[in-house]
């Protein structure tokens, strides 16, 4: 399996776009959407205009192709601006990969189509109060009923769960046949019976998101059923090892941007009279912290290089969300401590990197729940 550590000249161009696109749009206001927890709809609209909205659709919808080591590389340099904003278009990422996965030719048209010529935002409907890293135990209903399924449920901590025009939603069948009976559907939130429920107050990523979504006698007409019956738990996992890396991405992205926070503040911090980057203390944890991040990036880069051909990458794609995620958690956490007093001031941005990290370690299957999936995959002999 080769692989290719260098991007293309397309991708440079791109990801210099994308560091001029952070400085210029995203940084200058970034703690002004922290602190008031108001969904960025200026940003994404500018994110829309890059054609950022969707980056996972089919080439025929947007003229253009991102693969998914290029698709890791936009969600790196823009958590490098603020993971809550990039969130707004990663969660259609998120959404799109059951409709890739299962999708057939009319429910691909209507969805990327609104999404990509009328900037519709998307949201994945799996977690609810009973059921977020154990998929089997959803408790959401579809009944049949004629040529529908009637949909009852809620669902929470859904990303882009207010602002969303369409959710592609997991449901069970039958609770008793477990992940057996899970099936996934697209859902238009205009239709009758889908409401928003509370937003959620957090630690971080605040200006993104995150409600309830309750669906109350929500008839969908089976042509908007994903898949077969019972294929709702596959769709799943599939979506989830796609999903992985990019998260893992996001970790990057927020590590390296505490980190060169802190490299710039410990060279002209002066203690003692001399910079404190002078001290031994310092620089080994500098040292720690760039070998880290350098490690996180690489394995998000192998997980998204093993999508892109074909390769089976569960194993390598829960390394890399739980690793960035760790050491996202870890390098921030540094980061404060180099900056100190300073660190722990909301007028520095580490202090955002910091809440904004802890995120990384939780959603889309927590740091314990990527170990027990790296520990199966070993133990059966997969690893």
């Amino acid at each position: 399996m080769g692989f290719d550590f260098t991007y293309s000249e397309d991708q440079l161009a791109l990801q210099r776009t994308l560091r001029k696109f952070v400085e210029n749009e995203m940084v200058p206001v970034r703690r002004h959407y922290d602190e008031t927890e108001e969904f960025p709809w200026d940003i994404v609209r500018k994110m829309q205009d890059l054609g950022l909205n969707c980056i996972v659709a089919p080439e025929k919808y947007t003229g253009m192709h991102f693969d998914n080591v290029t698709i890791s590389m936009v969600v790196e340099e823009l958590s490098r601006g603020c993971a809550g904003m990039t969130l707004a278009v990663l969660a259609n990422y998120l959404a799109s990969e059951p409709v890739l996965i299962a999708g057939n030719e009319e429910q691909q048209d209507w969805w990327f189509t609104r999404a990509c010529e009328e900037g519709k935002l998307q949201a994945f409907g799996l977690t609810e109060p009973g059921a977020g890293s154990d998929v089997s135990a959803i408790s959401t209903t579809a009944r049949k009923d004629g040529g529908y399924y009637v949909l009852n449920g809620t669902k929470c901590f859904i990303t882009n769960g207010g602002v969303a025009d369409q959710y592609v939603v997991m449901a069970t069948l039958d609770r008793s046949l477990r992940h057996k009976g899970t099936v996934f559907f697209i859902v238009d939130r205009e239709w009758e019976g889908v409401s928003v429920g509370k937003k959620e107050p957090k630690m971080g990523i605040r200006c993104s998101n995150t409600t309830e979504v309750i669906l109350n006698d929500v008839k969908v007409h089976k042509k908007w059923r994903l898949g077969e019956e019972g294929q709702g738990f596959s769709i799943a996992m599939q979506t989830l090892d796609a999903s992985r890396p990019m998260v893992g991405a996001m970790s990057v992205g927020i590590a390296q941007a505490a980190y060169e926070s802190a490299r710039d503040y410990a060279g002209q911090r002066v203690q003692f009279g001399v910079p404190i980057a002078g001290f031994q203390a310092i620089q080994f944890m500098l040292a720690d912290m760039a070998m880290k991040i350098e490690a996180a990036r690489l394995l998000v880069q192998k997980a998204s290089f093993m999508l892109d051909a074909g390769i089976p990458a569960s194993q390598v794609s829960s390394f890399a969300k739980c690793f960035a995620g760790d050491i996202c958690m870890e390098v921030t956490t540094d980061a404060v401590q180099i900056l100190g007093g300073y660190g722990y001031s909301r007028e520095y941005p580490v202090e955002k990197m910091m809440r904004d990290a802890k995120i990384m370690q939780i959603f889309e299957g927590t740091a314990q729940v990527q170990r027990v999936v790296i520990a199966n995959n070993i133990l059966r002999g997969k690893a």
